[in-house]
Order: structure tokens, then C-alpha cells, then sequence
């Protein structure tokens, strides 16, 4: 699973690698060191030719759902790359709906023991990782309001990561933007990324707790193992 991420890419850095024609302007991209679910996260998507940057809420809210938000108790943030196609909450957006997640770098846990031990995850060659992702739109019944979310696809983990965890965001290429945001690509396309395009350090547990503040730079800082 991924639950956290960081982003500290420029603006310049996003138009460049995925030739934005068409971007969301955004006036204070302001760098973030603990993206939680639910939060609001940047997003790329591909409409009727242009490639633009979409604000989401991270953790997917399906078209049909017909309670209130506040009543989405199930983590819908990963979508499991072998059940993206089938599931429910996920399969029509998979179909339909597809878009990258830039992230800076994302934390993973270890295990020892009793203890939760944070690892960070960061890009060897580009300076952002392109997450798969897929999106939804969904209208609150009450007030009429539209709501974009989003998930990213998680899979089984390269040599690297499965030193940490059992799971890994799903990391695209540049030749792979077009067919995924297209829908060209399926379910060949969800593998896990080569073992050499991250690198992992092991962080403060602080960033443990969703409470840690999401500006304090001094998350990613390695520390002794």
C-alpha cells in the first residue's frame, strides 16, 4: 500500500515532463512532506487532446455512490493492480477514467517487532515518480456539488521495495503517459517498476502520525539505521 507521499517538484519541472497544454493554473505550489488520503493532490488527465493538472481529493469516490461523503468509511486511496478490472468501487473508472499522480518521493513501513518503521522512497532518474492512477466524479445529492477523486494503483513490489513492504505503487515511464492516459494500456502495464529507478532511506518516525505537520521539511531526513 502507499499512504503517504511528498511533493517538492516545480511547476516547470511538471509542464516539461508531461508537455501540460492545457494546465491547471497553480499559483503557490507550495512543497508538501506528508500527503495523507483524503487530502487534496495533484493529478494529470488527458481531455480531448490536452494534457491538464486536476486538483483531487486522494481516495476514490465512485459516480454511483449515493450516501454522503462522510459515510465512505473504506480506504479507497490504493487499487489493487490484480482487481482494478473487476472491483466495484474501481472498474469503471479503470475503464473510463485515467490520470498519473506526480509524487516527489512516497514512505513505506516496515515491521520489526511491535514497531512501524518509515522508509522513503525516492526517484533515481527523473525528479518526480509518475503514479498510475484513475479518477471519478461524483455529485453530492444534497448540495449539488461536483467532487474529483482519485486512486493509485498499487502492485507487487520490485526487489528494492520488497525489502520493506509487500505492495508498490505502480510507476510509469514517459513512452507509457500517452496509452495510459489514453486507455490504451490494461493490466500489462500495472508491473512493478525496475530495480533501479528508486532509491530508499530510512526517515524519522514522526511522519508516523497523519498529525505530523505536512510543511516540515526535516520528514524526509535520513536517519541512522
Amino acid at each position: 500500500m502507499c499512504g503517504r507521499f511528498t511533493r517538492m517538484y516545480t511547476w516547470e519541472e511538471l509542464v516539461r515532463l508531461y508537455r501540460l497544454t492545457d494546465p491547471y493554473m497553480i499559483s503557490n505550489l507550495q512543497p508538501r512532506y506528508n500527503i495523507c488520503p483524503t487530502t487534496t493532490v495533484d493529478t494529470v488527465v488527458e481531455v480531448n487532446g490536452n494534457r491538464q493538472l486536476v486538483p483531487m481529493r486522494w481516495g476514490l469516490i465512485p459516480a454511483w455512490w449515493s450516501k454522503p461523503l462522510n459515510d465512505m468509511k473504506l480506504a479507497t486511496f490504493n487499487a489493487r493492480a490484480e482487481t482494478v478490472d473487476t472491483k466495484p468501487m474501481f472498474r469503471s473508472a479503470f475503464k473510463k477514467n485515467r490520470c498519473i499522480i506526480p509524487a516527489s518521493g512516497y514512505y513505506e513501513w516496515q515491521t520489526a517487532g511491535k514497531q512501524k518503521l518509515p522508509w522513503y522512497f525516492t526517484p533515481t532518474q527523473e525528479p518526480i515518480l509518475s503514479i498510475a492512477g484513475i479518477w471519478d466524479e461524483w455529485t453530492d445529492k444534497e448540495t449539488g456539488k461536483a467532487l474529483k477523486s482519485c486512486a493509485m494503483l498499487i502492485t507487487e513490489p520490485n526487489k528494492l521495495a520488497a525489502e520493506i513492504h509487500d505492495r508498490m505503487p505502480v510507476l510509469l515511464q514517459p513512452e507509457q503517459f500517452g496509452p495510459w492516459l489514453h486507455g490504451e494500456s490494461g493490466k500489462e502495464a500495472l508491473l512493478p517498476a525496475n530495480d533501479n529507478v528508486l532509491r530508499k532511506v530510512r526517515v524519522s518516525p514522526r511522519v508516523n502520525s497523519f498529525r505530523a505537520l505536512d510543511e516540515d521539511g526535516t520528514l524526509i531526513d535520513p536517519v541512522k539505521t
